[in-house]
């Protein structure tokens, strides 16, 4: 067995575990706010929570023995293995709450939309890395990223996930932004991106996506109905005030008003019992997360370290501010999980497994 690089013990990345740690804990703490139900100290959904945050602080310290450097080599098996995770959740994946999905694996279910953005940035950071520098990237280039995007895209919207659509969208923009693209190809670009969402619109979304996004405009349209979500989660942040009502003590979330709690509107639960302080405080460990992920893409010593620590970071902070966005009332309700916060095991690991690579990177930036 080949030694450890003593190296990589001496420059372990501990602002990121840390970050990470306080973050999912706190989350866990929120969780037991979220369920009022339960007359446990600790319900079973925070419970199961705290077992999977466990196992993904497992996963995450194995995700920093192999050099980062391995994925670049495996990321096309890697995209093509979700891809085909996502092509059986529709084969074999139940039915639940009118969506489908999840893999159910006995007593488990994976929702393979969240590894597949992992799989989605891992790849374009190793294309984008292959790129000559010197070159300008036209309407012809981007085909193939084009279509490595749209066919994980699609499948999702299917299932029907337009959160994590938007995600993925939004990660492969990201990347076309560090890309140098032709300014007539971003025209281009623009005309086929409202060309597709007004396609979404006539034959993919479903009503009730539809109702959400017009109630996002005039949430009086059905304050009872579609508007619900939007205007019970604003009520909760508001009431939180500037200290917030204290811990069990939030009337939204203990009375049950607030639908989602758990998931989706978990934020809105934070801000409620711990006003502006507490949910400022969580903003700025979200804040100190992204900013030293991009700090270790500009110390990464290649350029796929870089663009996949800046993939990373991405990925994070879209997910947090759709997700803040869509409890204040500020975005439409779309469904995306709060990194760390939201329950839910495959969302919880798909983020501490990008921390690790965010660990990863930086700890080998010296071992080259």
């Amino acid at each position: 067995m080949p030694a450890v690089d003593r190296r990589l013990i001496q420059n372990f990345e501990w602002p990121i575990l840390g970050l990470v740690l306080a973050l999912s804990l706190i989350g866990v703490m929120n969780l037991i706010s979220a369920a009022p139900e339960s007359g446990d100290w600790m319900p079973a959904t925070a419970k199961r929570q705290f077992y999977l945050l466990l196992v993904g602080l497992l996963c995450m310290l194995i995700s920093l023995l192999p050099d980062y450097r391995t994925l670049e080599r495996v990321a096309i098996p890697l995209y093509l293995l979700c891809v085909g995770l996502l092509v059986a959740v529709l084969m074999v994946g139940p039915v639940i709450n009118g969506s489908q999905r999840w893999i159910v694996l006995g007593p488990l279910r994976l929702q393979p939309s969240e590894p597949v953005k992992l799989a989605v940035l891992i790849l374009f950071a190793r294309l984008l890395s292959r790129q000559a520098s010197n070159s300008e990237l036209g309407l012809t280039q981007l085909l193939a990223p084009a279509a490595w995007f749209a066919l994980p895209a699609a499948l999702v919207v299917r299932q029907p996930d337009l959160g994590t659509t938007m995600s993925i969208a939004l990660l492969a923009g990201t990347f076309l932004l560090m890309a140098r693209v032709r300014l007539s190809t971003l025209a281009w670009l623009g005309a086929a991106g409202i060309a597709g969402a007004s396609g979404a619109w006539f034959f993919y979304l479903h009503d009730y996506q539809k109702l959400r996004l017009l109630t996002f405009l005039n949430p009086e349209q059905d304050p009872l109905g579609a508007a619900y979500h939007a205007i019970q989660s604003q009520i909760a942040v508001g009431s939180g005030g500037f200290l917030g009502q204290g811990f069990l003590r939030g009337p939204q979330s203990q009375l049950d008003f607030l639908p989602e709690q758990q998931t989706d509107f978990v934020f809105s639960v934070l801000a409620e019992e711990w006003g502006f302080v507490g949910a400022a405080s969580v903003l700025l460990l979200y804040l100190g997360l992204i900013l030293r992920g991009l700090l270790i893409a500009r110390a990464s010593k290649d350029l796929f370290g870089a663009y996949l620590a800046v993939g990373v970071s991405a990925l994070f902070f879209w997910a947090i501010a759709i997700n803040v966005g869509m409890v204040l009332g500020v975005l439409p309700v779309v469904g995306v999980p709060l990194p760390f916060f939201s329950y839910g095991g495959s969302s919880l690991l798909t983020c501490l497994v990008g921390a690790g690579l965010l660990m990863n990177i930086s700890m080998r930036r010296y071992v080259f």
